[in-house]
This record gives structure tokens, sequence and C-alpha cells, in this order.
């Protein structure tokens, strides 16, 4: 480099100090303050990276030291009481990073330990990027431990094994000030050897919140999302409050191929993945039987499986499933309360509490509480008003051992809604506000769930989990539902009707799940049993035909006549109870011939009774069925960014169509192959997953040719196509989670006239978009902006293929602004006022609307 250059890269680099020197914070100004005088540097720099490495930290040795409690994660600097920290938990793993700091080894930039204790599978030090440390203590069973302090050698982690660590709460952690008594989870109340103080740690924003490197979804043990041969797509929970949604459905939009079917008036959650509706809805792994709105307020995280999963969970449709991840108590107290307002009166205050009952803090606890109130965007009489209560309860019987009660009650009442008619082959444009059915429909629903889960680790390499779940559901609806529409005279013909229905689901799950190695090939071990019994049933109650006055869809008068009681119902036309045992055995083995090359083999036996009464005839029917559905896969890692992987896989699903001799149908079957490319960016901090399915489906009930009022299984769908997933941090502060989709999806055979029809709400396409950035310095640290686009292509509404569901891009956006243990927050959603439509209920007369521009303020605090 010449003289010129030279002097020119000094003097640049001494400019950006000055220019950016009064808008920095101050406790960056007070590393800035401790860099040395011009004149009194030695040897001037040749180049801007040997000057940018003069301003950074160094850290030139990283030792581990055996403890009492565990070891010490030694970084050797005479510059630790200088060092910012931030910390965040992720699964497995408790990670520090270290701004303006570098990595500075005598034989390398990496410091990487294997199994340096018992319950500590692996301990890394490295350069995250040119000016940030990384140092990842990794847990066999949960987050480590981790205490800071500053010693006469550098910084010291002061690490304990605990196996049975409840992670910590998934929001953005709480900077701690320089005179404020440090929490016991990062600092201990006294030194713990002379010589080391308690370390300032100081959080400047989010750490790669968006990025879920692990899930149980996929597998049912914990692994890397990169080791599965399957597409898994995750919704951290930061996702959901930086959007501010409470509906699973709007969560999922960020979701490539999920897509709305249905939702019964806009009172249940009716959701298809890859073109296939109907169920695949778990919380914590069980599959979840309830009649409403499944609530988000403890949720931690939305892991979505894409393709067959009834190897792992039975009887569920080929095109994924839906599992939400439940937030669990926490060692140290916590304490966080929100208050949300908004658009159409919406009123919404939560909290979410928890920490330890006792001083060993072996019994610990956790509460989520909601409360909801809208007069929604229609012209309903009938608001919304929803309760939600969720306390936990983990007793930690030893080191090896513990025990969680979960229960939860939830109780919702809110407008039973058909939305909008469709009119030639498209939709009738009328005023969004404008209801076809009467101001007082409603849609009531009660739910009472309690579960337990007891695990136990046998040793490091083997453990069992007994779990157990029971819920009930109590709905009940009365309503004018549209029945035809006359497209000449705009008048449209309607029925009052009721349903009052119940269900009791009891499940009970048996894992033991070991690690073992037969020569050098590693193997984790699952194996499991699931008992199940759901029972359900009620009945539907209609005016007779003729007594419900008709409406004018472009003229309405309401209230007619006075509405009917219920016992002027008199037209029963279902009261019936059916009940399905089941029992699931299955196994699994997740194999490592090398540290890049891996295979998934899995099979399981699936034994279900059904059983029918029909209370209006006193007819009875039954079915025993036996499924076995396999899994295969392979990954191959070429280089350790990129996984490679292909898999086939199978699912069933008990059918519910009856034959002209009163038999049930044999089970719906499900066969997917499935190809992708998982790859990971920026050090870790991005993943990426591309993928192509074929999807068949066989065995769906069409109609009986000879007999139109049963069925029988000849029907067979086929869905194919592509997905993209992108989520993590570009870089600090900025993160992004972003999915596309291409889906096509036909009916290959039917009876009924429908071979070479598309399903109704499938659409082509299906694309997301979610970014935030927030401000890492300044004096505006902590302000920060989200920008959402979500892109639904067209779908045909009904079955017949006779009109089109439109299009719809909807634009979101959020500003907020997070400092010490509070933040506010406004959010935007349909930014630009779009009227869409989510999908049909069914047929040409049931179609919801979305919601038009939405503004939603927010206030949370947390102690």
């Amino acid at each position: 480099m010449s003289n010129q250059l030279q002097k020119l890269a000094w003097m640049t680099g001494l400019a950006l100090v000055l220019v950016n020197f009064p808008v920095l914070a101050e406790d960056d100004q007070k590393l800035i303050n401790n860099i040395s005088q011009l004149n009194e540097i030695e040897k001037p720099v040749t180049n801007i990276q040997q000057w940018l490495a003069q301003s950074l930290i160094q850290v030139t040795g990283v030792k581990l030291q055996a403890t009492d409690k565990g070891i010490d994660v030694i970084l050797e600097t005479n510059q630790s009481d200088q060092l910012q920290l931030t910390n965040q938990s992720q699964e497995n793993s408790y990670i520090v990073d270290i701004p303006n700091a570098q990595l500075n080894l005598p034989d390398g930039d990496v410091f990487r330990q294997e199994q340096p204790m018992e319950g500590i599978t692996e301990v890394t030090v490295t350069n995250l990027d040119a000016s940030t440390i990384r140092v990842m203590v990794t847990g066999e069973t949960g987050a480590p431990q981790v205490e800071l302090f500053d010693g006469d050698e550098g910084l010291i982690l002061a690490v304990t094994s605990t196996v049975t660590t409840t992670q910590t709460p998934q929001t953005q952690p709480t900077p701690v000030e320089p005179e404020q008594k440090p929490s016991s989870e990062t600092q201990p109340e006294q030194p713990s050897a002379q010589g080391e103080t308690p370390i300032e740690l100081i959080v400047t924003g989010e750490q790669n919140r968006y990025r879920v490197p692990n899930t149980s979804a996929g597998t049912r043990t914990d692994t890397l999302i990169r080791d599965i041969p399957q597409t898994i797509q995750v919704v951290p929970e930061e996702v959901i409050r930086d959007q501010r949604v409470t509906r699973l459905r709007d969560a999922l939009l960020n979701v490539g191929g999920v897509v709305q079917d249905g939702g019964f008036g806009g009172t249940v959650d009716q959701l298809g993945i890859r073109g296939f509706f109907g169920g695949g809805i778990l919380v914590d792994g069980f599959k979840d039987g309830r009649g409403g709105i499944r609530e988000t307020a403890n949720v931690e995280r939305i892991e979505v499986l894409k393709g067959p999963a009834s190897v792992l969970y039975g009887g569920v449709e080929p095109g994924g499933v839906i599992n939400l991840v439940t937030k669990q108590p926490l060692r140290d107290p916590y304490y966080n309360a929100e208050f949300s307002v908004g658009s159409f009166s919406t009123f919404r205050p939560s909290i979410d509490i928890s920490g330890p009952i006792n001083p060993d803090r072996t019994l610990l606890y956790r509460i989520n509480s909601v409360y909801e109130t809208s007069d929604g965007f229609r012209d309903f009489n009938q608001d919304i008003q929803r309760f939600f209560i969720s306390p936990t309860l983990k007793w930690e019987i030893g080191q090896a051992t513990n025990l969680t009660f979960q229960f939860d009650y939830l109780n919702d009442e809110r407008p039973f809604d058909r939305g909008f008619l469709a009119f030639g082959d498209g939709i009738l444009d009328i005023p969004l506000k404008r209801i076809l059915g009467e101001p007082d429909d409603v849609s009531k629903v009660e739910e009472i769930g309690f579960s337990y889960r007891l695990e136990h680790d046998f040793n490091d390499n083997w453990k069992i989990r007994n779990a157990f779940r029971y819920l009930s559901s109590d709905t009940f609806d009365y309503r004018a539902e549209p029945v035809s529409f006359n497209e000449t005279t705009g008048i449209l013909s309607r029925n009052f009707r009721s349903n009052d229905d119940y269900g009791e689901t009891y499940t009970l799950q048996t894992d033991v799940v070991g690690k073992f190695t037969i020569g050098s090939i590693n193997h984790t071990l699952l194996f499991g049993i699931d008992l199940a019994r759901n029972t359900s049933g009620g009945t539907q109650s209609r005016l007779p035909g003729g007594l419900t006055p008709s409406i004018d869809v472009f003229n309405p008068v309401y209230n007619a006549i006075p509405r009917p009681g219920l016992d002027e119902l008199t037209d029963v036309v279902r009261n019936s109870q059916n009940r399905n045992d089941s029992l699931g055995i299955f196994l699994q083995d997740q194999i490592a011939f090398a540290e890049n090359l891996k295979f998934l083999v899995g099979g399981r036996l699936d034994i279900v009774d059904q059983k029918s009464i029909n209370f209006l005839n006193d007819s009875e029917s039954s079915q025993y069925d036996t499924a076995i559905t396999p899994r295969l896969g392979i990954v191959y890692q070429p280089i350790e960014p990129i996984s490679l992987y292909a898999s086939y896989s199978q699912s069933f699903q008990p059918n519910f169509g009856t034959s002209v001799d009163g038999s049930v149908l044999e089970p719906e079957r499900g066969t997917q192959y499935e190809v992708g490319v998982k790859s990971e960016f920026f050090d870790g901090r991005l993943a990426a997953t591309l993928a192509a399915y074929h999807i068949t489906k066989s065995n769906i009930a069409t109609t009986d040719p000879a007999n139109p009022d049963f069925s029988i299984p000849i029907g067979k769908q086929r869905n194919q196509g592509i997905e993209l997933n992108v989520a993590g941090q570009i870089q600090r502060g900025w993160n992004v989670i972003a999915s596309y989709s291409y889906i096509d999806a036909e009916i290959t055979e039917s009876n009924d006239g429908l071979a070479g029809n598309r399903p109704p709400n499938v659409p082509f396409n299906t694309a997301s978009l979610w970014t935030t950035y927030q401000l890492q310095s300044g004096d505006l640290r902590g302000l920060g902006f989200g920008l959402g686009l979500f892109y639904v292509g067209d779908r045909l509404g009904d079955t017949d293929n006779t009109y089109t569901i439109p299009s719809y891009l909807r634009t979101d956006a959020a500003i907020f602004y997070q400092r010490d243990n509070w933040r506010a927050g406004i959010n935007i959603q349909n930014l630009l006022n779009e009227k869409y439509f989510q999908g049909a209920n069914f047929g040409r007369v049931a179609i919801e609307p979305g919601a038009p521009l939405t503004v939603i303020g927010s206030f949370s605090v947390t102690f």
C-alpha cells in the first residue's frame, strides 16, 4: 500500500470515530474513553483492518477449570472490566455474545471442548463476526445455569449443569444497570472466589430471537432442525409479540402453504397445510380436539411439521401438523403485565408471572391469563367476550426427576358470522360491515384442560417420559343460517338453527429415549405407546321450513320476527354420539453413520375402534381398523452449513363416511415424497429451507352413485409443490421471517364428477415477509420498526369450482420502543385497508371476510 493510501486509511478510521462519537450511547462512550491518545500509539497501522483490530478487546486464551459446582470457562484478557455482554437461551444452549471483542488464540480463532463435564455436551468460543465473540455452553437436556464474573485472569463463566433447567422467558432480556443488583441467573450474590467480582451485564437488544434451531415436533426428541429430513417451520414467541397477533391463523400467515379453510362462522381454527384440511393441531405434542379458537397467551412458539406425521401422532392429515408449545415455569422470578387497546373497542389485558415457590427452587409455578373484549368490525349486537387462564406447577423431585401439572380454562362468546356470498364467478359486493344473519347470532365455547408430564433420567443417555392430558369442550351456537341465494332478486333464504355439542378426550403417552453407540455409529432410539379415547356428540335443531324470514342482501331488514326460543326449534336433524378408542405403538431410530450422514427410520402401528350411535333412529355402527405407517429419511451435510435431505412417509386418518350397508369406510391414506436443502447463513444466525414434495391421498369418501345418501371410498387427491422459508437475524437488531409456497392441487378420482377440479381454499401461491429492526446504539437505542407483507393467491371457493376467492396482499407495520423493563408499541394491520377474504366455510353462501385497517396500541412492563 502506498504512503498516500496508508494516510487515507488512517484518516478515514479517525473520521469514523469522530463522526460517530456524539451519537453513541453513554455506555459506549465509556469504552471509547479508554482508547489511547494518538500520540501514545507506538506503531502506525497500515490498513483499516489493523486499525479496527486495535480498537477491539483481545481475548488471547480460553481455558476450562473444574469447580465444586461445575466448571469455569475463562476468557483470558486484561480488559474484562470493559466488556459489554448479551445473553440468551436457545433450546439447550446458553449463549453469551461479546461485542467490540476479538478472539485471538495462538492456534486459531476457535475453541471447542466436548463433554467437559456431566450434563454439558459442548463448550465453544468463536468469533461470531469480525468484532463479536460468541460463547456457547450446551447442556444435554436443558440450558445450563451460568454466572458471570470479572476475575484476575479475565471474564469467567461459572457453569452449573442442570438436567431439568427451564429456559428463560422468550422475551427481550432486561438491561442491568451499573448500580442495580443483578438477577440470580446472571450474577451470584457473592463472588465465587478471591479476586473475582460480578461483571456488569448490559443487554443491547434481542439476539436472534427469530430463529429456533431445535424442535421436538419432527421426532418427539429434541433435535436440530437441520438434522430432520422433513420441512419444519417455527414461529417463535417474539414474532407473535412483534406482530401483536392473538389468532393462530394470523400467526401462521408467516408459514408458507398454511391457509384457512372455513372457520365455522369465525368461531373455530380450521387450517390447512399443503392443501389438506382438517385437524392437525397439537398442544405440547397432544392432539387437540378443541371446539373453538386457540389462545396464544401461553404459547412460547408454534412448530409446523409439514408432510405426513402419523408415525409420531397417529391419525392426522398428510399435509402436516401444527404444534403449540406452551410456556413453562421459570427458576427465577418473572412478572410481566401487558395491556393492549385497539380498533373496534378492543381491550386486552394479560399477565404472565412465574418463579420459585420454595427457597430450594424445587417447586416452580407459572400463570398466564388474558381477558379480551371487542365490538368486532362487523355490525353485530353480540360482542366478543373472552377469558383464559392457565396455571402450571413444576416439581423437581430430584436431580433426575421432575413432574409438571398444567391446567387451562377458556370461556369464549362471540358472534356467529357466516360472512359473504358468492355472486356469479366472484363475491357479492356489499359493505364490509353488513351481516346477512341476525345481529344476535352467537357462539359460546367453554373448555377445560388438565395435564401432567413426568420425566425421569435413568442416566445421561436414557430417559422416560409419561404424560396425560384431559380436555373437555362444550360448544353452543344459535344463528340464522344462509341456505340459498337468488342472484336475480337478491333474496337470501335462511333457517334458524342451533348446535349444542360436547367433546371429551383422554390421552396417555409414554416414551423411552435412549442414546447409544454401536461401533462408530451413534443411535437415538425412541419407543413409545399412545392411548386415547375421544367421545363427542350433540344435537342440531332447526326451525321448521318456511318459518325463518328471508333477507334482501341489498336492503336488509333484521328482526322481522321475534327470535324463536330454543324449544321452537323442533326439527331435530342430528342427535348422535361418537367414540374413538385408539392405541399407537411406534419405534424410531435416528442413526448417525458419520458427523455429516444421518438416517431417520421409524414405523407405527395404530389400532382404532370407532363406534357411532344415532339416537334419532336408534341405529349403531362400528369400525375396527389397523394401520402401519412408516417414515424413512436421509440427511447428508457436505459442509457444515448445508443439509441435503430426502424422505418418504405415510399417513392415515380414520374415515367417518358410511357405506350403504352401514359400515364405516376404510381409513384415508396418504403418501409423500420430499426432497430439500437446509442451509445456514451469517455464522448460523439465519436459516433457510427449500423443499419440493409430492403427496397423494386416497380412500376419500365420495357419493355412492347408486345410493346418494351414502359414500364409497374412491376419492383421490394429489398435491405437489415447492416451499421456501427463511428465519433469523441478518445482523444485530435486524430480524426476518419469510416464506413462499406453490401448491398444485387436483382431485384426481371422484364419483361426484369432480375429477380434474381443484380443491377449495387452496391457493397456487402464498408468500410472506416480516422484518423488524431495532436501533442498537445512540440516544434512540431500543426504538424499533416492523414491516410485514402477506400474500395469498386466488382460491376456488367450492368443490364444483363455480367461483373464485380473489387474491390479496395485506400490509402490516409496527413501531415500538423498548427500554429497561418496559415496552410500548403501535401495530397497524392491513395498513392499506385492503378488502379481502380469509376463505370459504362451504359452498357459495359462507365466505369469511378479513378485518379492515386495524390499529393496536400496547404497553408491557417486566419485573
